[in-house]
């Protein structure tokens, strides 16, 4: 849209008919609110585009190691 984009008196009455009473409005003067409503509305950003998603990699549990064996008594050395 530019910034200079504006209603004319026209369209601008048709949208004051259109208001007062909607079934006094022409298929014709429809068109011309339409038109006018969607030149003045903001341009649509342009998307960027995305590289595709990459799914995350899934990891295998990792395999439990034997717990380490406790002493279950220390030996003494004996003088």
């Amino acid at each position: 849209m530019a910034k200079d984009e504006k209603t004319s008196k026209a369209v601008a009455s048709i949208a004051s008919k259109a208001m007062k009473d909607p079934k006094s409005v022409t298929a014709a003067e429809i068109k011309k609110l339409a038109a006018s409503a969607l030149t003045q509305a903001a341009d649509k950003p342009k998307a960027a585009k995305k590289a595709p998603a990459k799914k995350p990699a899934t990891k295998k549990p990792a395999a439990k190691k034997p717990a380490a064996k406790k002493l279950a008594a220390k030996k003494t050395k004996k003088k």
